[in-house]
């Protein structure tokens, strides 16, 4: 019975990940939706002192500012958004810059993408059920993705794991998305942030030694004996970071309030990594997502040299910050959260990324310490700014 049972859960899982949902019409399909999204530009670069490197990095970041206290923030003005959107660019030599940036065809007066625009949260989301003191909820909602014919394959494959502890997903021919928390502490960069490094998991049969029968065939030009492998054996390939680039959102506001908006950070390989990497999408309203439901792959801390897969239903929102319920460990923070709609203008099903795993953040409210899990949301503005750094022009950041 229990094999038969998960041999069904097996299949459920095979079916939402790899099979179409059958729709009586295009026009009923949730779809993503192409718009025009502002400009974000470079302006001018200065150097910066040399960062010391001294801090661990942390797998959890803690805020005393909870759904509420977000939603009922100051709404940023330009000039703001100009300050907190400039980046700091730490680079595999240890040297740091600093760039101002200008900012074009924004309007200041939408909170949200105007594309996606509605009436807000339902008032379930409104009140969903907050999650106390614990990072797993009930059953456990996680699968460990096993065999290499899953781990290699889209989109499993864009799950990447950096050498600090977190999480990464693939957003480009060498470009790696991951939470600013992971390589800065919001004081400074953190130990091994300088000499950063992406691990993709690879298959380790090929290095798997011979029998000395299959070796002897082999080098006397006969046929070499197949011996079935008895179980998938992965490893970790890694490649060196060339350059960091973090928002001065995050720097600025370690980690408090509005810092939370800018928990994220953009990693540039030294070489490509030739494998097919997840689009950027500017997130929609989770109203709007197939079943409220978001997914995610990381490394968490628990399973050692495992990917883990979730997903989960959206809860509550803010124009930048997206809670969900999804059961995690330290580890996968840095994963990026992506939605799978209908893309029309290819006739096809597209997973997109639309924000970055935070993790588990912990605020104090009524004496009542509560725990929530947080994604950061990719904004027209975020898109724009990600975009330019992934393509180095405006030109190919134009619709999101």
């Amino acid at each position: 019975m229990r094999s038969r049972a998960a041999l069904s859960w097996s299949t459920s899982l095979l079916c939402l990940l790899f099979l179409s949902p059958v729709s009586p019409s295009t026009s009923s399909r949730p779809q993503w939706i192409l718009q025009r999204v502002p400009v974000v530009l470079p302006e001018k670069t200065e150097d910066r002192p040399t960062p010391h490197f001294l801090s661990e990095a942390r797998l959890n970041v803690a805020s005393g500012c909870d759904p509420d206290c977000h939603k009922k923030a100051t709404r940023l003005s330009y000039w703001d958004l100009r300050r907190l959107l400039a980046f700091e660019t730490l680079h595999s030599d240890g040297r740091l810059t600093e760039t101002a940036i200008g900012i074009y065809g924004y309007n200041p007066n939408l909170n949200t993408s105007p594309a996606y625009s509605s009436s807000g949260s339902s008032a379930k989301a409104q009140h969903s059920r907050v999650r106390r003191r614990r990072e797993i909820f009930g059953h456990d909602g996680r699968f460990s993705i096993a065999g290499q014919n899953f781990l290699l394959k889209f989109p499993f494959s864009v799950a990447v794991k950096l050498s600090t502890g977190c999480s990464g997903t693939l957003v480009g021919d060498r470009h790696v998305l991951t939470a600013a928390h992971c390589v800065h502490d919001g004081k400074n960069y953190v130990k091994g942030a300088q000499k950063l490094r992406v691990g993709f998991l690879k298959s380790k049969q090929r290095d798997a030694p011979q029998s000395t029968m299959n070796l002897t065939n082999h080098v006397e030009g006969g046929p070499a004996l197949y011996t079935p492998p008895t179980k998938d054996k992965m490893k970790f390939q890694w490649i060196r970071v060339k350059r960091t680039h973090v928002p001065k959102g995050w720097i600025k506001g370690n980690a408090n309030d509005i810092g939370m908006d800018f928990d994220y950070a953009l990693l540039e390989l030294k070489k490509p990594h030739k494998r097919r990497y997840m689009k950027l999408g500017v997130s929609p309203p989770a109203q709007r997502l197939p079943g409220r439901r978001v997914h995610f792959s990381g490394f968490d801390n628990d399973r050692p040299g495992q990917l883990v897969y979730r997903f989960c239903q959206a809860g509550e929102e803010t124009p930048d910050l997206l809670y969900q319920h999804c059961d995690a460990q330290p580890g996968a923070s840095g994963s990026g959260v992506y939605a799978r709609m209908w893309d029309r203008r290819r006739g096809r099903w597209e997973r997109k990324v639309i924000g970055v795993f935070s993790g588990h953040q912990w605020v104090e409210k009524l004496g009542v310490s509560q725990e929530f899990n947080v994604a950061v949301r990719i904004t027209p503005l975020k898109y724009a700014q990600i975009c330019y750094w992934i393509k180095g022009n405006f030109v190919d950041c134009r619709e999101g």
